[in-house]
């Protein structure tokens, strides 16, 4: 292939380009070639007298073989193959042709090869080159991402001229001063003449991100880094790691939304990018607390249990979860398991660490040093208000995961256990979850559904899981007298606090569950139809109970508006009168004088004491 062949492009004069020198071309456009070249499979016919003019390691080579009068010379590892010595060839002809942001990284890279400095030619390609590099390339912030993506190819050369140090160098810098100068931008006086600065403005300073996207992911994580090192503000940095992860890991596997597709391609092996990704994000993303959001850190981390990824990266992506557990939603936390087949849906053990992390925030306050720690703003444990959100959270999840067959018990009440015993303030929802597994796990024994309902504190149910859970065939025989035990205070404290401040102190904080057993002579049997008749009579008085609650509000209404128009002693008198008239906790009003209050007292304390002792 003679030089006569290429169809030069003589017209395009650039800003800064190579200058046009027809008369030297002319020179050789008569004259037979005398030297070929190979470069990467493509054969280059030329002459010797351009290339050694401009070319010292063209020149080394004629001058050493000068006895054998060469005539052929093959160069291995040129970078950028035969499209750059094509252009290098150009400048030594003398044709014109223009330096762009697409081809400048090749031209560096092919004139430090070919050693056309200024030792053997003034203003030779390297100067030429290196000066569009820094007068052009360097001063604009797209251009730089354009020379990044040439060099991919080029390296390591690339990296060894500085190509790509001074093209990062330039992004971080360009970006910090863009960001800067919007927020300047958003600076404004507010009404009591204070200068603050208005967030409901878009800011203007982030459209690098979207660019920042195509490189590839060594030299996005270069970019990364020389970012957070100048300044950028952690939102900007966390809104660019998500740009670049929806972008890489949803090209060829939906991770983020995982299907039997995605398995398909972790099983062939084709995930090594991805994983690759997975973790270099996690490694770049900001120490600042929220400044990525918490759905973002969960798909991460889907994506990192789906690929294996290391075990610290893992971690770290559970323990900045666990700082903001408080914000985060129920599709958040349902988390496939990928890769036990025949085991749980969901991925429970890695819940459960979230879990640990976030009930254990105050343990971290002494490693807050570490950097590879997630610093949050404030190390302590988490108020009352995010461990109510979490319990809700958990519950919710329990509810979830619970009729899973393959879930074991174990399993099931490790996440139920895992938040401090205040937080919650209500168990309906744990309570809730409990049945739900109980009615999908019929096969339990007797001692595991007695140890799951231990979990549950019974006196925390609302009235309508009370209600629900004394009818509850499902739950063992003691948690039911539990229940009912407990509506039975609950109702004769709403019927006490009724008559006012100046009463007593509940009843219930003056009773006290028997912890003795049962009598010895009693069987099992015994027992057991004993425990069921008390069950019987419990029912039977808190439905009188109630009935007994509706006449009494009633009572007290008329009481009231009779209250407000005389104060007189008799009004009192008829007043003890209609109270003494009622009994709160006797069974019939046959039972003359007897006590009801004290009636009551023995049959509790002794279903209690039953109750106690058969679950001994």
């Amino acid at each position: 292939m003679s030089i006569q062949q290429y169809e030069w492009n003589i017209f395009a004069i650039p800003k800064i380009g190579i200058k046009l020198n027809q008369e030297f071309c002319m020179i050789f456009r008569d004259v037979p070639s005398d030297f070929t070249i190979e470069v990467s499979g493509g054969t280059f016919s030329l002459h010797k007298f351009p290339l050694v003019s401009r070319s010292g390691r063209i020149r080394k080579l004629v001058v050493e073989n000068r006895d054998s009068d060469i005539s052929r010379v093959e160069l291995l590892n040129l970078p950028g193959g035969a499209e750059s010595f094509e252009l290098a060839a150009k400048f030594c002809y003398g044709i014109n042709f223009e330096i762009t942001s697409l081809n400048v990284a090749q031209l560096c890279c092919v004139a430090d090869y070919l050693e056309m400095t200024e030792e053997f030619s003034k203003d030779n390609l390297s100067s030429r080159a290196e000066e569009y590099l820094e007068s052009i390339v360097c001063k604009n912030l797209e251009m730089c991402v354009e020379v990044l993506q040439q060099c991919e190819n080029l390296l390591p050369l690339a990296d060894e001229l500085r190509i790509v140090s001074r093209c990062i160098d330039a992004i971080a810098s360009k970006a910090c001063a863009e960001q800067i100068a919007s927020s300047f931008s958003r600076l404004e006086y507010s009404s009591s003449g204070r200068l603050h600065m208005n967030r409901q403005t878009k800011c203007d300073g982030d459209w690098w991100i979207e660019d920042l996207s195509v490189l590839r992911i060594d030299l996005y994580q270069r970019v990364m880094t020389a970012m957070k090192c100048r300044g950028v503000r952690p939102e900007s940095i966390g809104a660019s790691l998500v740009s670049y992860a929806q972008k890489e890991l949803t090209k060829k596997s939906s991770l983020w939304n995982p299907s039997s597709q995605a398995k398909v391609d972790l099983l062939s092996g084709s995930s090594g990018h991805e994983k690759l990704v997975v973790e270099t994000i996690v490694s770049l993303l900001p120490v600042e607390k929220l400044a990525i959001p918490i759905t973002f850190l969960f798909g991460l981390l889907r994506s990192a249990v789906m690929l294996d990824c290391t075990v610290s990266c893992r971690l770290d992506l559970e323990r900045r979860i666990g700082s903001q557990l408080d914000i985060a939603t129920l599709d958040d936390l349902l988390i496939p398991s990928f890769r036990n087949t025949g085991d749980t849906l969901f991925d429970v053990d890695t819940v459960h660490r979230i879990l640990v992390n976030f009930s254990q925030q105050e343990d971290s306050e002494d490693e807050m040093e570490d950097t590879s720690v997630f610093e949050s703003d404030s190390p302590h444990s988490p108020s009352q208000s995010a461990l109510s959100k979490v319990s809700k959270l958990v519950d919710n999840y329990l509810a979830e995961i619970a009729p899973d067959a393959n879930l074991k018990l174990a399993k099931f009440m490790v996440i139920a256990d895992a938040l401090p015993t205040h937080a919650r303030t209500i168990h309906d929802g744990l309570y809730r979850a409990i049945d739900i597994y109980l009615k999908a796990h019929q096969g339990l024994s007797e001692l595991e559904r007695k140890k799951l309902c231990k979990l549950i504190d019974f006196q925390k149910l609302s009235q309508e899981a009370g209600a629900h859970a004394a009818q509850n065939e499902r739950l063992p025989l003691q948690s039911i007298v539990q229940v009912l035990y407990f509506e039975q205070i609950r109702l004769r404290n709403s019927l006490t606090c009724s008559y006012g401040e100046d009463d007593h102190k509940p009843v219930h904080q003056s009773w006290r569950v028997s912890s003795g057993a049962l009598s010895a002579a009693m069987s099992p049997r015994d027992n057991y139809a004993s425990l069921r008749r008390e069950n019987r009579e419990l029912k039977l008085e808190l439905a009188r109970l109630r009935m007994r609650l509706n006449d009494l509000e009633k009572e007290h209404v008329c009481m009231k508006r009779d209250m407000e128009k005389s104060n007189s002693r008799k009004f009192m008198s008829s007043f003890s009168r209609k109270i003494g008239k009622l009994s709160l906790f006797g069974h019939s009003s046959s039972r003359g004088s007897s006590s009801p209050s004290k009636h009551s007292h023995r049959t509790d304390s002794k279903v209690i004491e039953r109750t106690c002792a058969s679950t001994d």
